[in-house]
């Protein structure tokens, strides 16, 4: 085999170094999207489903479709989120949501009022947290975005080749004939493409943010009165007394 000449090796290892460089900032980012996808699954899990408990146990509490939409439109939420009109037919949904709670107060009809009002302080605090992960993951797809728009000003692929071509490799030169010209960098460039990241609006749900307890807490209260004057007995009867079984209300606990 015969032995490389000193300019060949340094155009070798011009190409290799430009190679690793290119892939290697490829790898990067694709590192940065799979982690930004994992971030997204588990915000939508975890963080999706502490609200939509909070929303369902207020919806089924309240019993009534009409209820429902004046309790929304008071608290600046303008669609019917997790919302599903089986709610308020299914006894073992009551049962999952209300079953081991805890209730505070004298009367029932206190009892009835205070776990509404806890229930919508878990929904705003359980919104906060949402929201404020949200813009971490806006800010996490825009630099992402930012690093792929980069990526691709710095690294020009037919320019690579052609700068390839102009170091004298004869194999990727004869490879290669015409076949810039031709369109053999597009056909790369689309191939190894690298999408942005979906913006965050289209791959989560938004909430508006949600009015403080301490602005609608009387608006609240009257809907909740209306709430209970029309709940069935078998509703009623999960606040006949205080529950005292702390086994069963771990997904009420506002800070977990």
């Amino acid at each position: 085999m015969p032995r490389q000449s000193p300019e060949d090796a340094l155009a070798s290892e011009i190409k290799r170094d430009i190679a690793e460089r290119y892939f290697g900032f490829r790898k990067m980012i694709e590192e940065n999207k799979f982690a930004l996808k994992d971030k997204i699954k588990y915000h939508s899990f975890i963080l999706e489903k502490r609200i939509s408990f909070d929303l369902v146990r207020i919806y089924v509490l309240l019993g009534d479709e009409k209820l429902i939409k004046e309790f929304l439109q008071l608290i600046g939420l303008h669609e019917t989120l997790f919302y599903d009109p089986y709610l308020l037919e299914s006894q073992n949904i009551t049962r999952r949501v209300l079953s081991g709670m805890r209730f505070n107060g004298f009367f029932r009809s206190s009892r009835f009022k205070n776990f509404i009002l806890d229930c919508y302080e878990n929904l705003t605090f359980h919104a906060k947290v949402y929201a404020s992960k949200i813009s971490e993951l806006e800010e996490e797809q825009g630099m992402i975005a930012a690093e792929i728009e980069q990526f691709y000003k710095d690294n020009d692929l037919s320019a690579i080749l052609n700068f390839f071509q102009a170091l004298g490799d004869q194999q990727t030169s004869s490879s290669m004939q015409g076949g810039i010209e031709v369109g053999l960098a597009t056909g790369l460039d689309k191939k190894l493409y690298i999408p942005p990241p979906l913006p965050i609006e289209q791959v989560l749900s938004i909430l508006p943010p949600l009015k403080p307890l301490s602005i609608i807490k009387g608006p609240l209260k009257k809907l909740i009165k209306k709430a209970y004057a029309i709940q069935a007995p078998e509703m009623l009867e999960y606040f006949d007394k205080k529950k005292t079984d702390k086994n069963d209300n771990s997904d009420f606990i506002r800070h977990s």
